[in-house]
């Protein structure tokens, strides 16, 4: 078990006899077998109590009891791990709804009638660390190696989350649904109003933030009919593209090949968690207009399947989706710009254009937008995957500027408003909202420019006083 479980803790379980029944379980395990660097470890204890494990765990650090109620203690240790250490229980299926479970905590179970209890096979898996031997009762090394993803046993039905998880899997994993692992799922399908939103969003952030294969998710929702649930995305199945540019298919198979090409692109894999999650959404989301705006019309004199108008008509859509995952402002504000701006490759990029772009997109930025662009751009198989001039030119645009990673900074600010003996006024805010949208425009490039063009405006706090220090400065930067 040395292979990944850290010595400090293998050091705790084979020196006290309480925890003689502890394994290694589930994702741990699942990490290793794949070859990656688990940093979370969950120890399942068979044989004691809650308050057994409380005691015998309590000399090796702070003990946090926060999971009493799911019989979880965090052991917090003297190195500055902390590992989940859980007595096994029996949940069993009362009410409808997330919270609609009776726990009861059971010494007596075994290893494998715990196991059964899992999701799916891949997270089935045990690990003796005593014996370095893998418990392995439902085929779940083999289901790993194979890339299928199946589900453990008839209690999967207890736990509609379960098939919100088996979507960010297949797409982590890149995992193949078993048949009658589809079969369950479908049935399961009027039980999603039993889940919270809050768990319905943790879920699709983890795909949208952790995806190797994105649209393995995408795919096993619509093949499980839980796709229903998500009419946004749905809607994009019965959505046809022009074939002469997108030769790939409807909207649908367009955006499964979008979100796929944005997790192969560096500037996706080099992002912060949350940025990763943006990013995919905003992919995910960045046809939503097209359903409502897609018809046959006239274009370049001959009659197209064309979507004008639908890069701003997908906002609103797409604010729906993220209000029903519950996605909070911080996100939702951020992929909403970049669904409704995704297209700006498609213009001249000019210094003012370019300007206000980056103005247009705060808090985001057209770097992030460069790459939902360009994932657009590359979901088009059997296209090549080069990105479109337009894309560069921004880019290389914004970098001239230095507003890449964020709008433009003002040039005239409060403070040399202050300066040049102004008092503090309401009218601040207007000075400097106008003075921006020049400097955006390039009337105003620098200071200078700035209290030049503030001499010639008839703002209520332009005194001859005021004036005449303006002048002064104007004449100090000449």
């Amino acid at each position: 078990m040395q292979e990944f479980l850290p010595n400090e803790v293998s050091e705790i379980i084979a020196t006290t006899p309480a925890l003689r029944g502890a394994y290694a379980v589930g994702g741990c395990v699942r990490d290793w077998l794949l070859g990656n660097q688990s940093t979370d470890f969950d120890i399942e204890v068979f044989g004691v109590s809650y308050a057994e494990l409380v005691r015998a765990l309590s000399p090796f650090g702070r003990t946090d009891l926060v999971g009493r109620s799911f019989g979880v203690v965090k052991l917090g240790t003297r190195s500055g791990l902390t590992v989940d250490f859980s007595i096994p229980r029996r949940d069993s299926k009362t009410t409808p709804g997330h919270k609609g479970f009776e726990i009861e905590f059971d010494p007596g179970i075994a290893p494998r009638e715990a196991a059964a209890r899992r999701d799916f096979t891949i997270n089935s898996l045990m690990f003796d660390p005593r014996t370095n031997q893998l418990l392995d009762y439902f085929g779940g090394e083999a289901d790993l190696r194979a890339r299928v993803l199946k589900h453990t046993s008839a209690a999967f039905v207890e736990d509609p989350l379960r098939v919100l998880r088996g979507m960010q899997f297949a797409s982590r994993f890149d995992l193949i649904p078993a048949p009658e692992t589809v079969d369950i799922c479908r049935r399961m399908t009027p039980n999603f109003g039993e889940l919270a939103r809050e768990r319905v969003r943790d879920e699709w952030f983890k795909w949208a933030g952790k995806s190797r294969v994105p649209s393995r998710g995408l795919k096993f929702l619509a093949t499980t009919g839980w796709i229903e649930h998500f009419p946004e995305l749905d809607a994009l199945r019965s959505t046809p593209q022009d074939p002469e540019w997108h030769p790939e298919g409807d909207v649908f198979v367009h955006t499964c090949h979008c979100c796929d090409a944005l997790v192969d692109l560096p500037g996706w894999r080099d992002a912060d968690f949350e940025s990763r999650v943006v990013l995919s959404l905003a992919t995910l989301a960045h046809d939503f207009g097209k359903p409502s705006t897609t018809h046959r019309g006239r274009k370049k004199g001959r009659f197209r399947i064309i979507s004008p108008g639908h890069e701003e008509a997908g906002g609103p859509v797409a604010e729906q989706f993220l209000n029903r995952i519950h996605a909070p402002r911080s996100v939702s504000d951020r992929v909403v710009l970049l669904v409704r701006n995704h297209l700006a490759h498609l213009r001249p990029a000019t210094d003012r254009s370019v300007r206000r772009l980056a103005r247009r997109l705060e808090p985001e930025n057209i770097r992030n937008l460069c790459l939902v662009m360009t994932a657009d751009h590359f979901g088009r198989p059997p296209e090549p995957k080069v990105p479109p001039p337009g894309i560069s030119e921004l880019l290389k645009k914004a970098e001239e500027l230095e507003i890449q990673s964020n709008a433009p900074l003002p040039i005239l600010r409060g403070r040399d408003l202050v300066a040049i003996g102004m008092e503090p006024h309401p009218e601040f805010r207007l000075i400097l909202s106008e003075s921006y949208e020049c400097q955006l425009d390039g009337t105003i490039r620098n200071l200078g420019d700035a209290y030049r063009w503030l001499m010639e405006q008839p703002f209520s706090l332009l005194s001859d006083r005021v004036k005449a220090r303006l002048r002064e400065k104007i004449d100090s930067l000449d």
